[in-house]
């Protein structure tokens, strides 16, 4: 009798091929449920309320659509699952009593492990369905959002100075929406909550990114590490529609958990992750390529170990901008070939003045707040990025500064006429970049002169912080100066009479705004 070892063996393999599909399928669980227009303001689907159709829903790998009657279906990954709505164009989601969007649910069933900032309570088992309310705006094609970076409180003293700072001249603001771009707070995880009510003031919806001293620093690893930050503000990736423009919000930090053992601590990289990455292929893929996309994140993208993975997902697209905050100074970044880019145009990334400066730090002005200087010469503050279609231009914004208030001149009180030729006067223009335009002239009816950019710290700066090594607690010294991105010199005229005289600076930024500034000085 003769046996065929090779068929015996296809057919079993086939078996165990089939057994193990079958198997998987059953395993599968789905989550279900609506997104759909709350006539009442509930948060209910009730009789009569009807399904949107079309809308993106996400569980942070998978993006599907809505049918005709407004029903989605994904899968449950696990039993740690978030499920969220991409808000679309001319709608809003409910927000909550500190303005947080409410856009997602989080299938928790067992909560977050236990660790020193409480995370995700128990949710219980998967409900039978999870609906999304939504309710009609009309959204423009221009418009105006704020953006914070690091606002990174260590105390509820330093959220009064965010309040005084900051949020107070802000309340009642015309902006859609405002963005504080990670470092939420600096560590201690029980501000989020008292700080998210203080910015609440302003009164628009606030949106959030996860930033290195928003994890909880006792998880082991990155999967661990923003269950505080999700009960508080969510999926730690996401992305939402207003008016034309596309925003998505990144997390950039990966957490390394300590190992004991080998008396490692726990540190952090910056990186993206191939689920995120997958993630964020899909979601640009229901984008038009003529909208405008702008990616939120914390850390600069340039630091970003996978971020030739980002790259390639993001440049052929004609319209897309990044910001970010992280590094406690002001910054337009143009990204080329050099690092990778194969764009046809450089690729724009912010790096955003934050709303803490130097961490709190320098000595208090008159109203008991630490001047707080960044260490690029740049005060604190934050930045007002107005959209209009797929065009866009932003704002700096000095805390509690005049709009005009973008520069700084430093010149000598007194200079003696030999010395003109030699003396040169320097200008910090705070969000000034290699695209700006700076000029100078000396007298109502002097010459305008180009300044040329130059790398070096800012001498206020500079000086500060020789003068705030000695400061004691509750106030902190300055961290060192850094050269700072912009700064721009020149010599003075060699044949100014004595006397005092004007000097005026002007200068035109990227986005064509221009700004003025004048000191005086004193010749001999």
């Amino acid at each position: 009798m003769r046996i065929c070892v090779k068929g015996i063996i296809f057919s079993v393999c086939l078996a165990v091929s089939l057994i193990s599909s079958i198997s998987e399928s059953i395993q599968t669980i789905y989550a279900e449920g609506y997104v759909f227009l709350d006539l009442n303001k509930n948060r209910k689907m009730d009789p009569g309320e009807k399904g949107i159709p079309g809308i993106r829903v996400s569980n942070r790998r998978d993006i599907v659509l809505t049918n005709q009657q407004g029903k989605w279906r994904l899968p449950v990954l696990g039993r740690d699952t978030i499920f969220f709505v991409i808000k679309p164009k001319n709608y809003m989601t409910p927000v909550d009593d500190k303005n947080l969007p409410r856009f997602y649910y989080i299938h928790k069933p067992d909560g977050s492990p236990k660790m020193r900032y409480p995370g995700v309570q128990p949710t219980g088992e998967l409900p039978k369905q999870i609906n999304f309310p939504l309710y009609p705006q009309k959204e423009p094609n221009k418009f105006q959002a704020l953006f914070f970076g690091d606002t990174q409180p260590r105390d509820i003293r330093e959220i009064e100075y965010i309040a005084h700072d900051v949020i107070e001249d802000l309340v009642g603001s015309n902006a859609k929406f405002g963005v504080t771009l990670g470092d939420i707070v600096f560590d201690d995880l029980s501000l989020f909550e008292p700080l998210a009510r203080t910015i609440a003031l302003i009164g628009i919806p606030w949106y959030n990114v996860l930033g290195n001293h928003d994890e909880n620093y006792d998880a082991k690893d990155d999967s661990d590490s923003d269950e505080t930050f999700e009960s508080f503000f969510g999926p730690s990736y996401y992305s939402f529609d207003y008016g034309p423009t596309h925003f998505v919000v990144l997390d950039d930090v990966v957490w390394h958990g300590a190992v004991p053992e080998e008396n490692k601590r726990g540190f952090y990289t910056a990186g993206l992750g191939k689920t995120q990455l997958e993630w964020l292929r899909k979601d640009l893929s229901l984008c038009p390529p003529q909208q405008l996309v702008v990616l939120m994140m914390h850390i600069p993208m340039t630091e970003i170990e996978d971020r030739q993975e980002l790259y390639r997902i993001i440049e052929k697209r004609p319209y897309v901008i990044s910001v970010s905050a992280h590094t406690h100074y002001q910054r337009h970044v143009f990204i080329t070939d050099k690092d990778g880019w194969r764009g046809a145009k450089p690729h724009h990334h912010i790096v955003n003045v934050t709303v803490c400066g130097s961490w709190w730090s320098g000595s208090p002005n008159e109203l008991g707040i630490p001047h707080t200087t960044m260490r690029c010469g740049a005060p604190n503050g934050y930045s007002i990025f107005t959209f209009n279609g797929n065009q866009y231009s932003i704002e700096f914004r000095a805390a509690k500064s005049p709009q005009q208030y973008q520069m700084n001149i430093y010149a000598p009180e007194t200079v003696s006429s030999s010395e003109l030729p030699k003396t040169f006067v320097q200008v910090n223009v705070f969000s000034g970049s290699e695209k700006s335009r700076v000029e100078m002239k000396v007298g109502v009816n002097g010459a305008w002169k180009i300044m040329n950019k130059v790398e070096k710290p800012d001498p206020f700066y500079s000086k500060a912080y020789e003068k705030d090594k000695t400061l004691k607690a509750p106030f902190y010294p300055l961290p060192a100066p850094i050269k700072s991105p912009h700064l721009w010199e020149a010599t003075l005229p060699p044949n100014l009479p004595k006397g005092v005289h004007p000097i005026f600076v002007r200068t035109k930024d990227m986005f064509g705004q221009t700004y003025t500034a004048v000191r005086s000085i004193r010749v001999d």
